[in-house]
């Protein structure tokens, strides 16, 4: 399973945001995946003044993603290309990252965001 950047942040903020599946099957997977992208993302909303942290973003990430044991996927020149090939249904580009890891992984995704099925995303 892959966490979209919105859902890392929701479980960052003690899960709250997320549906009570979501939780579920959070806790009893055996590994969980964050895209290195989601802390490009997260840099750029902070800096933008759209997202306050405690601490520096680089810092934030890595210690949320230790505290929960969250395994972090590299953007590889797989998944970059794969990443520009998909078909123009999402302008996000750090979405876009996303979609492609998880379509080259075979990962469900965790998000609120109801395009990723069209790209053929198996979402929680």
């Amino acid at each position: 399973m892959l966490l979209d950047t919105c859902a890392l942040l929701w479980l960052a903020e003690g899960a709250k945001d997320l549906n009570v599946a979501a939780r579920r099957q959070i806790e009893s997977s055996r590994v969980v995946y964050v895209s290195a992208i989601s802390a490009f993302e997260i840099g750029l909303k902070h800096r933008a003044g759209k997202l306050s942290l405690p601490v520096p973003p680089g810092e934030w990430f890595e210690r949320i993603t230790e505290h929960h044991g969250l395994s972090v996927l590299p953007l590889d020149w797989k998944v970059c290309v794969a990443a520009t090939e998909l078909p123009p249904l999402h302008k996000d580009p750090c979405d876009r990252f996303i979609i492609a890891t998880a379509k080259l992984r075979r990962l469900r995704v965790v998000t609120a965001d109801p395009r990723f099925r069209d790209y053929g995303v198996e979402v929680i």
